[in-house]
């Protein structure tokens, strides 16, 4: 998308459920030890590259929500836009579990994370897609957005102008922060800041 306004997008801590491999979706569940970890070192990354003048935004999902505050060490504005893609059938299962039901999504042949999108009674990629760009049309100042794994990449994927499909392409990661900025693309990181590619014909 065009002409958008600088965006720095977090993903949520790990969670007791990310730790057991188990879809939350609209559900929740709390951050681990190491999730808390993680979003401190958000906000440190934050801190050192400079958020003056940034909005803030969350999901307003309990894992998402906290790590905004840990980060920010504040309240934070929530966006109900910014939250996970809704997993019907499948919230709380194990991906183990699914896979036995579907091997279709999990086999050798089968594209990367081609599961998101297909669950009964889910949320498409292409419902997704069209609440993310809404919220990103709206955006008028530099902003840190605070979201979800499939979430983040999808947002990152629309404003680099990128096929919905590219989504799984993306790199995912806790406790970073991909920056979209300038016409660059990065990933920040305690140890320093790593330039992102673009999927091979936009894929």
């Amino acid at each position: 998308m065009p002409d958008l306004p600088d965006l720095l997008i977090l993903r949520h801590g790990e969670t007791e459920w990310n730790r057991e491999g188990r879809m939350q979706g609209v559900l929740d569940s709390a951050l681990t030890a190491e999730g808390e970890a993680q979003a401190r070192a958000q906000g440190e990354i934050l801190a050192r590259h400079g958020v003056e003048g940034f909005d803030w935004l969350s999901s307003p999902q309990g894992r998402a929500l906290r790590t905004a505050e840990i980060a920010r060490a504040a309240p934070v504005a929530t966006d109900p836009r910014l939250r996970e893609i809704g997993m019907g059938g499948w919230t709380g299962l194990l991906r183990d579990e699914i896979a036995v039901r579907h091997p279709e999504f999990f086999g050798p042949e089968a594209a990367p994370l081609a599961y998101y999108g297909h669950a009964p009674e889910g949320e498409t990629l292409v419902a997704l897609a069209g609440r993310l760009r809404a919220l990103l049309a709206a955006l008028e100042r530099p902003t840190v957005l605070v979201t979800h794994g499939v979430t983040s990449r999808m947002l990152r994927c629309l404003a680099l102008d990128l096929p919905i499909g590219a989504f799984a392409h993306l790199e995912g990661g806790q406790g970073v922060v991909y920056r979209i900025a300038g016409g660059t693309y990065e990933r920040l990181e305690r140890e320093g800041v790593v330039a992102q590619s673009l999927p091979q014909d936009g894929v």
